[in-house]
């Protein structure tokens, strides 16, 4: 299976080609970002002849030590003087607990008896086991081993004072990854949450020490959602975008990748009898669809899942076709494309982003590999939910999402093809 192995040796911004040097501290977002232009985001740099990969000689189960030469806070700390022991002590220190998560094949009832023939099997990357009960803590560990590199290096804005707060826009599964790792580190957390926040959820936050703000929409307040707005008013005011939105922190898009380079492991060639031909992912913000496509390479099919009471990335993708919009041409187009979805809705609530952050890389890994956005309908979603539930794994709505694009009808299994979902997220 082809896919990128090699060092992240920069950043450039997907929209303007800034290109910030790796050995920068806190590159979250490109330079030429403003308040009032946010369309930036800056995506990592991967070299075209990729480096040995000490992490994977010594077999080690954890992503983060066994993919780290790939990783970016790695190339960082490299460039500016970390020995490799004291680079591969902190992976093991920040990144304690994460593991190669269980990739399996299960024989699903997707279609009523005979409507299609064959056996319908699916396999499934689970990620509801993982650190903080989703993939989302992925993202948020390379930011982490990123400022902590910095702290250790002495390359921390501000010096040895006061760690600014990290800051993060959910109510969720990535507010919960980042509650955890930031108790871990003794690192405090706001997390920004709209006024429709399970309690459930906002009592598990507070235990696990994270200061909580409720969002409600201002009559002044611009287009979009006001836990964001307020989120990104704490940044600047001096907080740290510890977020899994790439143009808030473009940092969220490198270690990401683990999780596709892990399935790109777990696969055969493109033409053999273990290949993996297509993976359906569910968007929210777009970051888990980008690292995933990118992690896996081209040779699988990416399709990406949305809900019919919010899916502003297949519209975007459509908006797009319809005017002829290609390649380079839809970053230009940006606010024309993509625009906020009014009234978000579906029991997959953890997919209800207004926007979708990270479009332009996921509409590049789905031209890339053949692939196309998907839209269920409610009932689709609630079914799959059903669905997922016989597998035994306690996912939630959210996290079997993508499984309702096995689905629709344009999204259904084809004869003899190999097919993967991610199931991210427990239900609570």
């Amino acid at each position: 299976m082809t896919h990128p192995t090699g060092p992240v040796v920069a950043w450039r911004c997907a929209v303007c080609a800034a290109t910030v040097d790796i050995a920068v501290p806190h590159a979250f977002v490109c330079p030429n970002a403003t308040p009032t232009d946010r369309h930036h985001v800056l995506h990592p740099v991967i070299a075209t002849a990729g480096a040995g990969q000490p992490g994977d000689d010594l077999g080690a189960p954890n992503p983060f030590v066994r993919y780290a030469p790939r990783l970016a806070w790695w190339a960082f700390a490299a460039a500016n003087g970390m020995t490799e022991s004291a680079r591969l002590a902190l992976a093991e220190d920040v990144a304690a607990g994460f593991v190669t998560t269980p990739f399996a094949p299960h024989s699903l009832e997707l279609f009523p008896e005979g409507a299609t023939g064959w056996p319908t099997t699916v396999w499934v990357k689970d990620e509801t086991g993982a650190v903080g009960g989703s993939h989302k803590a992925r993202h948020l560990a390379g930011i982490l081993l990123h400022l902590r590199a910095a702290e250790l290096l002495g390359l921390a804005p501000g010096g040895t004072g006061a760690r600014p707060p990290l800051a993060i826009a959910s109510c969720g599964n990535a507010a919960i990854a980042a509650a955890t790792l930031a108790q871990r580190v003794e690192w405090p957390l706001h997390v920004f949450v709209p006024t429709w926040a399970s309690p459930a959820v906002l009592t598990l936050l507070a235990d696990l020490g994270a200061t909580i703000t409720e969002c409600p929409r201002r009559d002044d307040d611009p287009p979009g959602d006001p836990a964001v707005l307020r989120f990104r008013e704490a940044v600047t005011a001096g907080a740290i975008p510890f977020s899994v939105q790439g143009p808030e922190n473009g940092q969220c898009l490198d270690a990401g990748r683990t999780l596709g380079f892990e399935l790109a492991d777990a696969v055969g060639t493109a033409d053999g009898p273990d290949r993996l031909d297509r993976v359906v992912v569910q968007v929210g913000g777009g970051a888990l669809a980008a690292c995933v496509g990118w992690g896996l390479g081209p040779d699988v099919r990416l399709d990406t899942l949305q809900a019919q009471g919010c899916a502003p990335l297949a519209r975007a993708w459509w908006r797009a076709k319809d005017a002829g919009v290609t390649g380079a041409g839809l970053a230009g187009r940006w606010s024309q494309l993509m625009t906020p979805w009014v009234d978000p809705h579906s029991s997959a609530d953890g997919i209800l982003d207004d926007e979708t952050y990270d479009w332009l890389a996921d509409i590049s890994v789905m031209q890339a590999s053949g692939g196309r956005p998907l839209v269920a309908p409610e009932e689709a979603i609630e079914r799959a939910t059903a669905i997922a539930a016989t597998t035994g794994i306690p996912v939630s709505a959210t996290g079997a999402a993508g499984l309702a694009g096995l689905l629709v009808a344009d999204g259904r299994p084809t004869r003899g093809e190999r097919v993967a979902v991610i199931f991210s997220g427990v239900r609570r």
